[in-house]
């Protein structure tokens, strides 16, 4: 059965937005610092490429999973309504940081440099994230809602992977290449992207047995199983 939304009064709703909103901000400061993990040898002494990944790989992933309860449970226009909220307050965040970046800091405080090289206003990286994420979020939304309503008993892990396999593509292209294309070599970002998409993709497939366990607890909870809203999670 269709399902656009959760009644008048969400129970958790609210509570999952938080929880949403903050994982994005903590991925979007993480983000900020390149991880690779290497150097790897191959079989014969070949010299690889280290794994490249950055720190929001951390807690980013959580958001599409946050994101699949969202609109799996209460339809994409709340799904949707989430997703601006985190925009909204990522380009707040990145307004505060940029002003407090530009203010003269006190003589006696020799954090400036560190500071403006952590959080300092990058435009490549702030709009590569922004844009990655509010495509992704939404295509991810968008797939999920489409397969839901096309659901076969079952098909719950499928809808969940399916969507998740769009919108980090998606996310992880957009961002990549519009925040690092031409700052690091064609090898680096090609690696940086690969291995950020299967990691993601891989996390949630990991994590697939308790999404699968937290939508239905969500639904029991928002009363939508009283309601005869009994998709085929089992």
């Amino acid at each position: 059965m269709k399902n656009d939304g959760a009644g008048s009064a969400p129970r958790v709703y609210d509570l999952i937005l938080a929880a949403f909103c903050a994982l994005l901000l903590i991925a979007n400061v993480a983000a900020t610092k390149l991880i690779a993990v290497g150097p790897a040898w191959a079989p014969g002494g070949v010299h690889l490429l280290p794994l490249v990944f950055d720190g929001g790989a951390v807690t980013f992933p959580l958001t599409y999973i946050l994101g699949d309860c969202l609109a799996e449970v209460y339809g994409f226009a709340k799904a949707r309504r989430a997703i601006v909220t985190g925009f909204v307050v990522s380009a707040v965040a990145t307004g505060v940081f940029f002003l407090v970046d530009i203010a003269p800091p006190d003589p006696s405080w020799g954090n400036q440099v560190a500071w403006h090289s952590v959080l300092g206003l990058v435009p490549r990286i702030v709009a590569g994230s922004l844009v990655g994420y509010l495509v992704g979020q939404l295509l991810n939304a968008q797939v999920l809602v489409k397969l839901r309503d096309r659901a076969r008993p079952g098909s719950l892990w499928f809808r969940l992977l399916g969507s998740t396999v769009v919108g980090e593509a998606a996310d992880t292209v957009l961002f990549c290449t519009i925040a690092y294309a031409g700052v690091v070599d064609w090898g680096t970002l090609g690696n940086y992207i690969v291995v950020g998409y299967v990691y993601k993709v891989g996390l949630e497939a990991v994590l697939l047995p308790i999404t699968l366990r937290l939508i239905p607890w969500l639904k029991r909870r928002e009363g939508l199983t009283l309601a005869g809203v009994v998709d085929a999670e089992q």
